[in-house]
């Protein structure tokens, strides 16, 4: 009887599930459709078609834990649905497509705590968090953070020149040379970096670090390091140009330059994260 009882309840739950997925793919799919043209069209966001399958794999890996957690329906989760899909309707009539994007992984969220509980949800916390990757920033907030940055990375990268002896002069960002003037645009300003090893430093961390601090320190290492990387950037370019006569800032060099320029912070946070590990191996041993 028992055994019956509980297959009952998983089926019932499975239908639940499915009948979700459904409605919820109907009514979030302008919002899917917007994300995917911001995927295909911008640099900064490519990373998020990596995002849901990096999620399914981070959920497949933890299946023995959400297995084992015993299933308890939270009517709390029912509120939080319907509060989520009144700010999808808010966004979707308001044309705001980041809070829309927000709207739809708050809902995923929901629906985890209404039918599996708050220790599931806590249990699946890391791969629903994880899912805020995909989402846009807002361009009103990329342009502000932004200018200050390329100011900040062109300033220090006029000081290292300077220091290595070339003859430089900066007004705002553009950087004057005896024959050339360069400018400091937006892709070097360290934030196209930043979006795009935020990601990869939250599930390196999680997936290869045990201390939460140190997956805090992980994770948080790819904000200097996106800003270092392109300090790198234009005092490399800058030095070509004076140096070599080489002008790393078109055509297919650019495109060659700006890949080493990623692999290179890539170094960076692999190298952090083997200093954090030896760290983070006594803490596992206790």
């Amino acid at each position: 009887m028992q055994v019956f009882e509980l297959k009952s309840i998983l089926k019932s739950r499975t239908v639940l599930v499915f009948a979700f997925v459904g409605c919820f793919v109907l009514a979030f799919f302008p919002v899917w459709k917007g994300l995917i043209s911001a995927w295909l069209n911008s640099d900064e966001y490519s990373h998020g078609f990596f995002i849901i399958p990096i999620c399914g794999y981070v959920v497949w890996q933890k299946r023995k834990v959400l297995v084992g957690v015993p299933f308890n329906t939270s009517w709390k989760g029912l509120i939080l649905v319907i509060f989520s899909l009144f700010l999808y309707l808010f966004a979707y009539y308001g044309e705001i497509l980041t809070l829309a994007s927000f709207s739809l992984v708050l809902m995923f969220s929901s629906v985890v705590i209404f039918l599996y509980g708050l220790r599931m949800f806590k249990e699946s916390l890391f791969p629903l968090a994880f899912l805020l990757f995909m989402i846009p920033f807002p361009s009103q907030i990329y342009s502000q953070l932004t200018i200050p940055l390329q100011l900040f990375v062109t300033k220090v990268s006029v000081w290292f020149t300077a220091n290595l002896g070339i003859p430089i002069y900066r007004e705002g960002n553009v950087i004057h040379l005896p024959d050339r003037t360069m400018q400091v645009v937006q892709a070097c300003s360290g934030l196209r970096s930043m979006i795009s090893i935020l990601p990869l430093g939250a599930i390196l961390s999680y997936l290869t670090l045990k201390s939460n601090p140190l997956r805090y320190i992980l994770f948080l290492s790819g904000v200097p390091t996106a800003i270092v990387v392109n300090i790198v950037r234009v005092v490399l370019l800058v030095g070509a140009f004076h140096y070599f006569g080489f002008d790393l800032t078109t055509g297919t060099t650019h495109t060659i330059f700006g890949i080493f320029i990623f692999m290179l912070a890539l170094i960076f946070i692999f190298m952090i994260r083997g200093i954090l590990l030896k760290w983070d191996l006594p803490y596992t041993e206790k």
